[in-house]
């Protein structure tokens, strides 16, 4: 295993508010709307199967963390469990997942921001976005934490106070006639779609989830790397609790099919009482919701760019230089990636969101079924920790396979797997040059 990196200066609970500022964003308000409109009110369900999936798979990544804190976290113990093929090809699974997150929260992002600007088109919007996004990471590893921080304070409490007003609505404090709660007494309205429904939204749920990457990626730099499982715990306890009860209540609000994917669950779900202030004031924090996982996913892969070249599977000139605060060459391949992006977002603005929304997902969880595989090769668990990655991976393989039954869903699956056999590909080729050099 390569050399332990020096300990960091982050607490546990600090990590673990910087988790949650990394991971609520437009996959939860926006997101969100498309697995309702899957699963109905099995969505809750989904929500926590998939906690329960992330969980176990960051349990596995907190193991290996607090055994060998290294650089490039997942990458380097894929590395080390299975050879130079497993830590290049997982480098590019995840730098490819993330630039597809980035895509599809440059959407999302600039969707809700045409609310108030109807006529100005999404590329505009997108390429504001993505040159702020780049400024932060420009400012550096502090500059981020600190907004990380306190935009995870402002989102959270975003939710806490669309709790307040639903719990209010749904007593009849607010003005206007006081909605029939959507209690669901039969099984059929618990599962509107069937045992299908929730088989297709649970990809979706687990895309809410997404950030234990960076959770890992960072946890070098906690005071005591063993703590990354606390940090862990807290993050997806937290989450799990916020999401399933402000979905829940949003459900309670309206009907299952006024929901569209188009609109954030919680908008759609207060529109019939009026408060168009409060409207535009979640607007903007779901605004900020998005960038905020815009610059984590932007820092995710110039850091991990960083530490690909140090290892070999990307060009020695993305490495970052000393006393550097970001590797230039690495910031520019992401510009590049970024403007593709963009344009999409001027082509295909309809269909752009939940395609690439759904092959960021997958992406992601090949990632983490990687971590679990390299966790068994390098931590050797007993019978219990056996159990929890031979859980882990029915519950991915559950979601992953989902997509093939829903028209909407497939197109990312292909998409997915297109950039798979790409990565496949060039690993190959690079096999035989590491083959070459060792002879």
């Amino acid at each position: 295993m390569k050399q332990q990196t020096a300990k960091g200066k982050l607490k546990w609970w600090q990590l673990s508010l910087i988790g949650v500022g990394c991971t609520i964003g437009t996959g939860f308000f926006l997101g969100s709307s498309i697995a309702i409109r899957k699963s109905g009110f099995s969505v809750l369900a989904a929500f926590l199967l998939a906690a329960l999936g992330t969980f176990l798979v960051f349990q596995q990544l907190a193991k290996l963390t607090a055994d060998h804190p290294v650089e490039g976290s997942f990458c380097s113990y894929a590395r080390e469990a299975f050879g130079d093929w497993a830590g290049f090809s997982n480098g590019w699974v995840y730098w490819s997942s993330e630039m597809l997150i980035i895509g599809s929260q440059l959407t999302a992002i600039s969707l809700f921001t045409r609310h108030w600007f109807q006529q100005i088109p999404l590329w505009v919007f997108a390429s504001i976005y993505a040159i702020l996004g780049l400024i932060i990471i420009f400012t550096g590893r502090g500059s981020f934490e600190k907004t990380e921080n306190m935009l995870a304070v402002l989102k959270t409490a975003a939710i806490l106070m669309f709790v307040i007003i639903a719990i209010l609505a749904l007593c009849g404090v607010l003005p206007g006639e006081t909605p029939d709660a959507q209690v669901p007494d039969r099984l059929h309205e618990l599962f509107p779609f069937g045992f299908m429904g929730l088989w297709t939204g649970l990809i979706y749920t687990f895309y809410a989830y997404g950030g234990i990457e960076v959770l890992g990626l960072m946890a070098v730099d906690l005071k005591d790397p063993k703590e990354a499982g606390k940090s862990g715990s807290l993050m997806l306890i937290t989450l799990a609790s916020v999401y399933v009860i402000s979905i829940g209540l949003a459900l309670l609000l309206i009907p299952v099919g006024a929901f569209t994917e188009q609109d954030s669950p919680f908008i759609t779900s207060l529109k019939p009482f009026k408060l168009d202030l409060i409207m535009h004031i979640f607007n903007g924090i779901f605004i900020i919701a998005g960038f905020s996982t815009l610059t984590a996913s932007l820092f995710a892969v110039t850091t991990l760019m960083g530490t690909m070249a140090k290892n070999g599977d990307a060009p020695a000139c993305f490495s970052k230089k000393e006393n550097a605060k970001v590797s230039w060459p690495a910031l520019g391949l992401t510009v590049l990636v970024l403007a593709a992006s963009i344009i999409l977002s001027l082509l295909l603005p309809k269909q752009l969101y939940e395609h690439m929304t759904t092959a960021a997902s997958l992406m992601l969880l090949y990632n983490w079924m990687f971590i679990l595989f390299s966790s068994k090769k390098l931590t050797k668990p007993k019978l219990k920790g056996n159990v929890q990655i031979a859980a882990a991976l029915i519950l991915i393989v559950f979601a992953v396979s989902g997509t093939l039954f829903e028209k909407n869903s497939r197109p990312g699956f292909f998409v997915s797997l297109l950039f798979l056999a790409i990565i496949a590909a060039v690993t190959l080729l690079m096999k035989k040059k590491w083959t070459s050099s060792r002879s």
